[in-house]
């Protein structure tokens, strides 16, 4: 099956920085992938590009199998585009906005009136019609900005920093539109300073730091909290005195007792084998320790990409000689 998106070793050079430096990744069709990178990353610059609104400096992106250089035209028949910042016009109201941009689509007649009342209902914008775009809330704001991207019914959603500056309310009803979205099979590159909403509604998560690649995979992979010499810790409550615990850790073989907290301790097991941890939690219960509360560690998504950042801190972004800073052109 050709993948939704496909990024084949793509560079941007802006004079002697390497916005994007050498990316490469596939999202398969019908995923919800979110995309992360502290500011100056390069997250921006990638989706723009994707998006048909910048060049490649090299490489190759290619929406549902179509060159975003080569035929960009059929790109953005399949794509919708949500931009960070989105500015809408004055003296018109959501209803005629939303029609306006039905209309420089090339919809007409009853489709036009049909797209319109389709995107209006699913965004919830219908009730709010006769409003002034240009006066509303942040939040109706940026259901007004999926709206537009959503009129031509495009396979394809790029979404730069959709849930930024909203209220606790306004996120989840976007996050609520987006698994919509995603049962409706649509494909979704989604990028967000919000860790714990993107990891509650992507398949996967690519991370980005110095315009290259540190992390693609699914996020409970990456949330799992596994040591660097490929042990796991536990954390375990008890209905007793937690020296109990730490006394009965010493007796076992690979298991180490790390610290006591309130009420039970954390402990590193050697293997990370989900039969191997099982059958310690039915050992602790044979021999009797109380056990109320026993589960893996996790590490919040913040605390992941802080990882992932830090082990590329001490690289600045690498800098190009003048002889190799030549555009592609379409």
């Amino acid at each position: 099956m050709i993948p939704a998106i496909q990024v084949e070793n793509l560079h941007r050079h802006f004079g002697q920085l390497r916005a994007v430096d050498g990316v490469s990744f596939e999202i398969p069709a019908g995923c919800v992938c979110g995309f992360i990178g502290s500011n100056g990353a390069g997250k921006t610059t990638a989706m723009r590009i994707l998006a048909t609104l910048d060049y490649p400096t090299h490489g190759n992106v290619r929406i549902g199998g179509v060159d975003v250089v080569e035929e960009p035209w059929k790109v953005r028949h399949r794509l919708g585009w949500m931009p960070d910042h989105f500015h809408v016009y004055a003296h018109m109201s959501v209803t005629e906005f939303i029609d306006f941009h039905a209309r420089a689509l090339g919809f007409r007649g009853a489709e036009r009136r049909q797209r319109v009342t389709e995107v209006m209902e699913f965004t919830d914008l219908a009730v709010i019609g006769d409003r002034p775009a240009d006066k509303l809330s942040k939040g109706m704001t940026q259901r007004l900005c999926l709206g537009r991207a959503l009129i031509h019914d495009p396979e394809v959603l790029i979404l730069d920093e959709p849930a930024a500056g909203l209220d606790p309310k306004a996120r989840v009803e976007l996050k609520h539109l987006i698994r919509l979205l995603a049962d409706e099979g649509k494909t979704i590159f989604i990028s967000s300073h919000i860790l714990s909403e993107l990891g509650e509604m992507c398949d996967s998560l690519v991370f980005i730091n110095h315009g290259k690649i540190v992390h693609h995979g699914d996020a409970q992979s990456l949330l799992r909290h596994t040591e660097s010499n490929g042990g796991i810790l536990l954390d375990v409550q008890l209905a007793a005195d937690p020296a109990a615990l730490a006394h009965w850790c010493r007796m076992q073989p690979n298991l180490e007792f790390v610290e006591t907290t309130k009420s039970g301790g954390r402990l590193r097991m050697a293997n990370e084998d989900p039969v191997q941890i099982a059958a310690l939690l039915a050992r602790m219960i044979k021999d009797g320790l109380p056990v109320i509360e026993f589960h893996r560690e996790q590490r919040n998504l913040e605390a992941a990409f802080m990882e992932m950042v830090s082990r590329t801190a001490h690289a600045p972004p690498p800098l190009i000689r003048p002889a190799s800073m030549e555009q592609t052109k379409p």
